[in-house]
């Protein structure tokens, strides 16, 4: 046998590799459509904060300033027997001047079940007399929150009809106590979720029968069409609502507050014109009826999804004002709400009188 008619070289053999010398071309084909994909949504995202950037460009049109109707969330030292007199005189101090018409304070949270135990809050009653005797003008709102079940069993189980009716008994009392309105934050609220508007529908009916007003704090927009369905295919928690059930939330109370922090965003300039987006987005579905409030970050976390360095106030107000100067300027129901109390330094009342109240 010569070289010529050796192993794999005489007729009839095959000439092809032997197996563990073959390329492996599936491995291979999806590895490209892999790094295909990758890159796709590297320079989508790159385009999408070149645009977050470019909106935040330009100037806020004259009067794009407070208009009476800011809010703040206040933490729970208010109601459960830690702040006295001078603490509220402090805070009258601290607000009289600005835009703050409403105060939400933390009185929950709701049991999973619905119900609001009146050990919660036991100085509620105490609080809002101390409040209108400071500031006779201001509103004072129950924040109640928890833990929806969307996407465990742990948390309210909104579909259950014994839930919602806790929940409006809850309501009931907690306007009995003397609150001005109720406030909820309920996350995470999947788009489209049916049972939150039935139990806002029957919100509405309560408070509008005590004369009491009905927020709520709500998630940010579609920041792309359909994003929410994305990110929840990808992650399991869609953090966003469309545009169109933004809307529909926004219908069924009388104000709506946007959560528009925790956004991942990097820089100011991106976080800025993010704002400006939301506000844009969120000015667009609400009715003139409701009050639309645009959150600003009065605290200094870094976890993922926030960057303190990032979501700062003046960030936030100039993209604010950006947002409304684009969308609708004169719009006369609309304001921004303030997260936390406990939480803000001086720099943030002062970025927030600078940039928005003078």
């Amino acid at each position: 046998m010569d070289a010529e008619t050796g192993p794999g070289k005489g007729p009839g053999t095959d000439p092809t590799p032997p197996t563990e010398n073959r390329p492996h071309r599936p491995l291979r084909r999806a590895l490209a459509a892999l790094s295909l994909v990758l890159l796709l949504l590297v320079l989508a995202l790159l385009t999408a904060e070149g645009a977050l950037r470019v909106n935040y460009s330009g100037e806020p049109a004259p009067g794009t300033r407070t208009r009476g109707q800011d809010a703040l969330w206040l933490g729970h030292a208010w109601v459960d027997g830690r702040k006295s007199e001078a603490d509220v005189r402090a805070l009258a101090g601290r607000l009289r001047g600005t835009g703050i018409r409403d105060l939400y304070v933390h009185s929950g949270p709701l049991e999973d079940d619905g119900t609001l135990p009146d050990a919660d809050h036991p100085k509620a009653r105490w609080l809002i007399g101390a409040l209108h005797r400071e500031l006779p003008d201001v509103r004072v709102q129950a924040w109640l929150g928890d833990v929806v079940a969307s996407e465990g069993p742990e948390g309210l189980h909104l579909e259950h009809p014994a839930t919602r009716s806790a929940i409006l008994a809850s309501t009931r009392r907690i306007l009995a106590a003397g609150f001005q309105g109720a406030h909820f934050d309920l996350e995470p609220l999947h788009s489209g979720d049916r049972d939150y508007l039935t139990l806002l529908d029957d919100l509405r009916t309560l408070t509008r029968a005590h004369h009491a007003l009905l927020s709520v704090a709500a998630h940010q927009i579609d920041p792309l069409p359909g994003f929410h369905s994305f990110w929840g295919a990808t992650t399991g928690h869609p953090k966003w609502w469309s545009q169109a059930y933004f809307g529909q939330v926004a219908r069924r109370v009388d104000q709506i507050a946007v959560m528009s922090y925790d956004t991942m965003q990097p820089l100011p300039s991106l976080y800025g014109g993010y704002v400006a987006q939301q506000t844009s987005l969120a000015l667009e579905a609400t009715p003139r009826s409701t009050t639309l409030l645009m959150g600003l970050p009065f605290y200094h976390e870094n976890r993922f999804g926030h960057w303190a360095r990032a979501e700062t106030v003046p960030a936030a107000v100039r993209g604010v004002r950006l947002g409304l100067s684009r969308t609708d300027a004169r719009r006369a129901r609309f304001g921004v709400a303030l997260y936390v109390d406990f939480a803000a330094t001086d720099a943030d009342w002062r970025a927030y009188r600078a940039g928005w109240v003078e």
